[in-house]
């Protein structure tokens, strides 16, 4: 039997610790929580769109590519560390801590009177929201068995698609009535009610969870942490996630003053089509975790259906290219969405393909390796972007580079990430 076989057949560690409906209120909470993390990331995105803000600070290409980049400056290199810490000590705690930091950080954006304020307050809310993928995935991992973790993945990572499009749509609203001061400190303070029920409903068991476990699982073994960031397979997974992040952080910083200035449409179309592009994504993401999941039960192999899904997101999301090179604007807007929506494809896959070939790994950690890759093309994004725009005056070239970085991804993905790469356990 293959290791992602052995993994389907586990015993459902979620029949451990909290009845199904528990577990579904608590995944719709942790759905939430990601929604008004994203909120608070994309509020910046849509200011950065409008004049009165942009006048304010003064701000060029680049300095609306270095804001736009701020946040992974911080969230991205504190991904393994925070993977260290939530395996460490739990998810309830340090989740709550990071959200309560980051909502104040977000309002506090209302109080800034220069560029180096802004970036300093988008740096230190990216240490606020470095817990919330490490801490979420162990949750789902902890409590959700093989043959249901695509949907909760799937939903989960649909939260982090459907907070952009709400966010973005509820920024531009919110300028438009209130301005950009206003926007920042109902986005910011308005998030804090979600630890009410947080810090009601989740219990702080991580540890004993961890032990029944290995009690009922005793064949699953750890794979020493070494020999897995060594691994043909992370170097793929980190190349890929990578390649399919670069997409989603320009979409996330770039999108809406690619819609207003390259396409003409003014705030509140802006918003409506960010929207549209996200929440597509987001209910791609939900359906492709869910039929993933049911090829998986009737018997399918998980790293097959999984890779399947992977590669045709990619695909899909290439036709991005065929928009952003259009003169039209029906056939740019039509591919803006449908370029995004179609990268959903993947999006639960490829977090749970990685528990998939490494069921005996450290949870955070290799959480916070993903995750480490899934945010440095926030970096990478809007500042070449940025560059590129203010370089060759227009958005084509920007638009190039996201189709060679999804052609790298599906490279990557067939190429190393394959079963007979997976790291054995044993000595490091």
């Amino acid at each position: 039997m293959s290791q992602a076989a052995q993994a389907q057949a586990a015993p459902p560690p979620s029949s451990l610790s909290i009845s199904p409906s528990k577990r579904w209120t608590i995944v719709t909470l942790l759905c939430v929580g990601y929604v008004i993390a994203y909120f608070d990331r994309v509020n910046l995105s849509a200011a950065l769109a409008d004049s009165s803000f942009k006048d304010f600070f003064k701000l060029t290409d680049i300095d609306r590519g270095t804001l736009g980049s701020a946040f992974f400056w911080s969230y991205a290199v504190l991904q393994i560390p925070a993977g260290w810490f939530v395996d460490k000590y739990g998810v309830k705690w340090p989740y709550a801590g990071g959200f309560f930091v980051w909502s104040l950080l977000s309002a506090g954006t209302a109080f800034a009177t220069s560029m180096r304020e802004l970036v300093f307050l988008r740096v230190a809310l990216g240490f606020g929201e470095s817990m919330i993928t490490p801490a979420g995935m162990r949750w789902i991992r902890l409590n959700c068995a093989e043959n249901q973790r695509d949907l909760f993945i799937g939903l989960y990572m649909a939260a982090a698609k459907a907070g952009p499009a709400l966010g973005g749509l509820v920024a531009a609203l919110l300028l438009h009535s209130y301005g950009w001061r206003a926007m920042f400190l109902i986005m910011g303070f308005g998030g804090l009610l979600w630890l009410i029920p947080w810090a009601l409903l989740v219990t702080d068991n991580d540890r004993q969870i961890e032990q029944q476990i290995r009690r009922e699982s005793p064949k699953t073994a750890d794979i020493p942490f070494t020999r897995i960031l060594f691994s043909p397979v992370i170097l793929g997974t980190i190349i890929g996630t990578f390649c399919y992040q670069y997409f989603v952080y320009f979409s996330m910083t770039w999108l809406p003053a690619y819609l207003k200035e390259r396409r003409g449409l003014d705030l509140t179309n802006m918003g409506l089509f960010t929207f549209f592009s996200f929440i597509g994504m987001a209910v791609v993401a939900t359906a492709a975790g869910y039929v993933a999941d049911r090829l998986i039960d009737r018997g399918y192999d998980p790293v097959k259906v999984r890779k399947g899904f992977i590669i045709a997101g990619f695909l899909t999301a290439s036709t991005e290219v065929i928009g952003g090179l259009s003169d039209s604007q029906s056939v740019a807007l039509f591919f803006a969405v449908f370029s995004l929506s179609g990268l959903g494809l993947m999006t639960a896959n490829y977090w749970a393909l990685t528990q998939t070939l490494l069921p005996g790994a450290a949870i955070g950690r290799i959480v916070g390796v993903q995750n480490c890759a899934a945010n440095i093309p926030g970096i990478v994004a809007p500042m070449l972007t940025g560059w590129l725009k203010e370089t060759t005056g227009r958005y084509d070239a920007p638009m190039v580079a996201i189709f060679f970085f999804l052609l790298m991804g599906i490279a990557a993905y067939v190429t190393l990430v394959r079963e007979k790469y997976v790291p054995k356990a044993g000595p490091a």
